[in-house]
């Protein structure tokens, strides 16, 4: 049984986003958010950095490929996902090391500092609006009725 940890997130990217396939064939991209906490300092009464916190982030299908497409470093995004934790083995040294990363659900570009203009993409396939096909006259125009 996994625990489930839902986290949002606000920051800046700190690379362009990594895009990709795993042997699955499964499109993913990945990216690092700084986050930054400020606060005010009350003997100054200014805000000030308080320090800096990074996020690894992986999100897949189709919104992959958007993020790839849409973001660049330095970009302020908005990220609601899954906090993970994992190990793995490091190569040179032999150790067990401890991973934390966010699943994203949903990753948006922040407005508070720009705007963006939005490229809709369909949800999913569908025929053409001006298909040919059959068509057939509703029950009132054919002459037919309910009869009670």
């Amino acid at each position: 049984m996994t625990t489930r940890i839902p986290v949002t997130i606000e920051g800046n990217l700190t690379g362009d986003p990594e895009h990709g396939a795993g042997e699955s064939g499964n499109e993913y991209a990945r990216f690092t958010i700084a986050v930054n906490d400020r606060r005010l300092n009350e003997t100054t009464n200014r805000w000030e950095d308080a320090g800096t916190v990074f996020h690894r982030v992986v999100v897949f299908n189709q919104q992959s490929r958007h993020i790839a497409d849409s973001l660049r470093k330095g970009d302020s995004v908005i990220v609601a996902g899954d906090l993970r934790f994992g190990t793995y083995t490091d190569k040179e040294t032999g150790q067990t090391r401890e991973t934390r990363d966010i699943v994203a659900d949903n990753v948006g570009a922040s407005l508070k500092f720009a705007g963006v203009t939005v490229d809709r993409a369909p949800k999913a396939e569908r025929p053409a609006a001006d298909a040919t096909g059959p068509t057939a006259a509703p029950a009132s125009y054919a002459g037919t009725g309910v009869v009670r």
